[in-house]
């Protein structure tokens, strides 16, 4: 039986369906659910092997980006994305529902917080970019050799730490799963446009210690076929993101 993917869809979202394609590609039965439907008890959290936070704009970013769509997980979902969580079950956030994960205080799991705020160059950035994984222990990009090159799309998407000495926590845990890259693969450097929002250390994605949460903000949804590439007619159709949700489909499949 194909493992099944629950996508939550609040007022604003709307990177659910590619997110869904990706997940039907890899393998997963995806479903979209919207979250009125998880209040009534009409859908169960249990039935459900991976839980999706989909990228797009949740409640119209009100109070800030990702922010009230927090206050659902952390407020009328926190038993249920609780027990899905300790379950060792798999859940991905992608742009929009980082923001989310982080702002619920469900990644990156520090004692001081973490944010994703405004990008440093000041405005809305909108191109692709290169993402190198950089984790093992994270279940999503666990042996995951080939560069993806995917796009941004985000005006809140610089990740910073309230303590500097978090950093180093990080890296101890092998928490950072996924960093901006140049063309090549090699360190951003914290340049732009290679770093498209100035994060901290080039980060671009941050798993839980157990390595089964993971939230990134390029939307690797959107490279899935290699048509998808921006210069696909001229022959250029690798590093495409499938095999990022094949790895989670991967393990829910076996846990």
């Amino acid at each position: 039986m194909l493992p099944r993917a629950l996508i939550l869809h609040a007022n604003g979202t709307n990177r659910d369906h590619e997110s869904a394609q990706a997940l039907e590609q890899a393998g997963a039965q995806p479903e979209i659910v919207p979250l009125y439907q998880l209040r009534s008890g009409d859908k169960q959290w249990a039935d459900y092997q991976l839980l999706i936070l989909p990228g797009g704009f949740s409640y119209g970013d009100a109070l800030g980006a990702g922010r009230l769509l927090a206050l659902d997980l952390s407020v009328y979902f926190a038993d249920e994305v609780s027990a899905f969580i300790s379950a060792g079950k798999a859940v991905l956030g992608i742009c929009n529902g980082f923001q989310a994960l982080v702002k619920a205080g469900l990644l990156p799991n520090l004692k001081s917080p973490a944010t994703l705020t405004f990008n440093a160059s000041g405005h809305f950035e909108c191109r692709w970019i290169t993402l190198v994984s950089r984790s093992n222990t994270c279940v999503w990009t666990c042996d995951l050799d080939e560069a993806i090159y995917c796009p941004v799309a985000h005006g809140e998407g610089r990740f910073v730490l309230a303590n500097p000495d978090d950093l180093n926590t990080l890296q101890a845990h092998d928490q950072i799963a996924l960093t901006y890259a140049d063309s090549d693969g090699s360190s951003a450097d914290g340049v732009y446009p290679a770093n498209p929002n100035g994060s901290l250390a080039d980060i671009a994605g941050v798993c839980n210690p157990a390595g089964n949460v993971l939230g990134l903000m390029p939307h690797a949804e959107d490279h899935i076929y290699p048509f998808q590439h921006p210069r696909w007619t001229r022959g250029e159709t690798e590093r495409g993101g499938l095999q990022l949700f094949i790895n989670g489909v991967q393990y829910a499949a076996q846990h």
